[in-house]
């Protein structure tokens, strides 16, 4: 499933959004405290991929300036809209024969943890009447011609079931009810002939069986159709919510990790080191058994190969400058140093002692990106479409340059569906795939969401308010603006 559009109503800033329509990475543009983040929290309790759905709290979330009285746990908070591939559709409509033609599902919630589901397009239960009168017409004087054959004792019962059948079979607008009683008639009908040992011609008994199939079909739709809605919640990817991004220290202590993990009490930093060696490819548990040994020859070789493949792949995403990532053990100290080859001085210092920005950069790299990529080869995600990522104003320490890198890391690396949220102009992504919302807080109307050609961010004076921004930028910015500010995208409009 893909993620088309959604809409959040009645939660925090947010009355009503308006339907929101997503591509493959959606940006949600903003300046501070429109309720840009209000929007992925929302979005993120229709399915958390940290836990079941649990009821929101209306004292919490219900916008303020509205009385907690008109809040239920039936009031809508999410809605959504996906798209099915084929393979998906194929299996709805062996679930359901009459989802044929269904393309696209829903789901929401509202203030309770109930959920619900609906298939978009569905067509009502229906029946060709006229084939089914034709053949209950056809049905009744054949059985009545096989009672005529009969010894009397034995005719004046199956003509009075005939009867019974002709009367039972009258057709009703509601299609469940008419069903079951054409069921219980096809059945006495089938007894009656049974005991008088009467057989019907093939054509008759053929229709016969094809009306016991329809009332079947008729009956079992009630049920089919609830199947496909469970089905189609089960089926929902998860939403992952990121707010705070991990941060990775320069320095750990294998022993000490090891014994944390043994207890099940690793910390934060613990757990994004052990997603850093995952991502470097190593084992905790082999570099200390290598230093027991006393085997430095190998533990070395080990981390110096994992230092050279971190490098490469670094390298390819910070295009800041060509930087040298080193993995270096002491005992069971473990050191994350790095380098600048190309610079006057080559001075190694720990990651702790880089740039803020290189540091939040290659934290999200490995214990973000790194990690979800491993989550899916442990069968922690269920597949590259089976997470949303929500994040919320992702590269906020970067330089613009880096930003635009951040931008090219999310579409050439990430195959899950982005939704993120920024206020910075130049984490606008270019191309003609961009999908970018501009969010106002607007008095009574509360978060509100629009779409906008981007040129026009440059040259707009309301989108240039909104920012701050002077029509020209500042020229120590204006190569990274250029670089990173599209000319022509293609955005389709959003109704605000």
């Amino acid at each position: 499933m893909r993620l088309a559009s959604f809409q959040i109503t009645h939660f925090r800033s947010i009355n009503d959004s308006g339907p929101i329509e997503l591509s493959r990475i959606t940006t949600i543009l903003g300046r501070n405290d429109t309720g840009k983040s209000n929007l992925l929290r929302a979005l993120h309790s229709l399915n958390p991929a940290e836990g079941p759905v649990s009821a929101l709290s209306p004292i919490k979330n219900f916008p303020r300036h509205r009385r907690l009285s008109e809040c239920t746990a039936d009031t809508p908070v999410v809605h959504t809209r996906w798209r099915l591939e084929p393979q998906e559709q194929a299996e709805l409509v062996r679930m359901l024969p009459r989802a044929s033609g269904v393309s696209h599902v829903t789901a929401g919630r509202g203030y309770g943890p109930a959920r619900w589901a609906g298939l978009e397009g569905l067509g009502d239960l229906s029946i060709d009447v006229g084939d089914a009168k034709g053949k209950i017409r056809k049905i009744v004087p054949a059985v009545k011609a096989a009672a005529e054959k009969l010894a009397d004792e034995l005719r004046a019962p199956l003509e009075q079931a005939a009867d019974a059948f002709d009367g039972a079979m009258i057709l009703n607008p509601d299609l469940l009810k008419w069903s079951e009683g054409a069921q219980l008639a096809l059945a006495a009908l089938r007894q009656a002939l049974a005991t008088a040992g009467a057989e019907l011609a093939d054509k008759p008994a053929q229709m016969v069986t094809e009306l016991e199939e329809l009332s079947l079909s008729i009956v079992s739709d009630g049920p089919a159709l609830a199947r496909a809605k469970d089905w189609i919640l089960e089926r929902l990817p998860r939403f992952v919510f990121v707010d705070e991004y991990p941060a990775l220290q320069g320095r750990q202590n294998i022993a000490d990790y090891l014994s944390s993990e043994a207890r099940d009490h690793l910390s934060s930093a613990q757990r994004s080191f052990g997603t850093l060696c995952r991502a470097a490819g190593l084992d905790p548990r082999e570099l200390h058994a290598l230093h027991e040994r006393g085997d430095q020859a190998t533990r070395n070789q080990l981390v110096n190969r994992a230092g050279a493949a971190m490098t490469t792949e670094i390298r390819r995403l910070w295009k800041d400058r060509p930087l040298k990532v080193r993995f270096n053990l002491d005992g069971d100290e473990f050191d994350t140093l790095v380098s600048d080859p190309g610079g006057a001085y080559e001075v190694e210092v720990g990651l702790d002692e880089r740039s803020r920005g290189f540091q939040w950069f290659f934290a999200f790299h490995v214990a973000f990106f790194a990690g979800l990529r491993g989550e899916a080869g442990e069968g922690g995600v269920q597949g590259d479409g089976a997470i949303v990522l929500l994040l919320d104003e992702p590269g906020l320490h970067l330089h613009p340059r880096s930003q635009a890198d951040l931008l090219a890391h999310f579409e050439q690396d990430f195959a899950q569906q982005i939704v993120y949220t920024t206020h910075s102009p130049f984490m606008v992504p270019a191309g003609e795939k961009a999908s970018v919302r501009i969010a106002q807080l607007e008095g009574g109307a509360g978060t509100t969401l629009s779409s906008r050609e981007l040129a026009a961010i440059a040259g707009n004076a309301r989108i240039g308010a909104l920012f701050d921004l002077a029509q020209e930028p500042p020229a120590a910015v204006s190569e990274s603006a250029a670089a990173t500010v599209p000319a022509e995208p293609a955005v389709a409009a959003v109704a605000a």
